[in-house]
């Protein structure tokens, strides 16, 4: 079976582009159009991550050129007007930056993407030096993961471990991520805890059950979601 992508540190990018406080306007545009990037790292001394730049801090200098009165009015009621007269990467960079560790879950990291509503977040260790990136399409690697390897990992790690009288009465099987147990197992209050379990096994789209039990009976996924709808 394959090692399953747990943390940060499993998917993020090692080799990172990023800038100096004083890198100019024009430098961080051509920049981030060579290496495809919408966003870099500010860094001083030997990699402390100080701030970001995203195109978000760069298009308010766009945005200002042509803004009629009310627009301009707006802007200088915010943040924006700053930043559409910033010249460096230390005026135009959102700062404290947003970061996570090499250690953190998957999770974790795509909560602060999405609470945060940012595409890509530099890695730090404890002391706020660089050690990667980490994207959208990184956290997104995981459901990548073939079939049979999730099915591997549902078997020995949720099936095997929690239903260990009638492991044998059930099996697994997965199609395009979604995992379905089948067959028919005595201990049926374990069903919401299974369900929780497979969910979080990493590149797992779904779960489904066509099982048979003392009470009540399954016959397939839609008597589980008339009888469980509160998972």
């Amino acid at each position: 079976m394959e090692h399953t992508p747990c943390t940060v540190s499993d998917v993020m990018t090692q080799t990172v582009v990023a800038i100096g406080q004083e890198a100019r306007f024009k430098e961080i545009v051509e920049t981030m159009e060579q290496w495809k990037v919408s966003a870099l790292p500010v860094l001083v001394g030997e990699g402390r991550v100080i701030g970001v730049v995203s195109e978000a801090d760069l298009l308010p200098k766009e945005e200002f050129r042509e803004a009629n009165p009310d627009r301009r009015e707006q802007l200088r009621r915010s943040d924006d007007v700053r930043k559409a007269g910033a010249l460096t990467a230390g005026e135009l960079m959102t700062t404290p930056a947003l970061t996570v560790h090499a250690g953190d879950t998957l999770a974790q990291a795509a909560r602060t993407m999405a609470f945060k509503s940012v595409k890509r977040l530099p890695v730090v260790d404890d002391e706020g030096m660089l050690q990667g990136i980490v994207s959208r399409s990184d956290l997104l690697k995981v459901f990548l993961r073939s079939d049979e390897d999730l099915a591997a990992e549902v078997r020995a790690e949720v099936v095997g471990r929690l239903f260990t009288g009638s492991a044998e009465e059930l099996s697994v099987s997965v199609t395009d991520g979604v995992v379905t147990l089948s067959g028919r197992t005595r201990n049926t209050a374990l069903l919401p805890l299974a369900a929780r379990l497979v969910r979080a096994v990493e590149g797992v789209v779904d779960v489904t059950f066509d099982l048979k039990g003392s009470e009540p009976q399954w016959t397939g996924p839609s008597a589980v979601s008339r009888n469980f709808e509160h998972w």
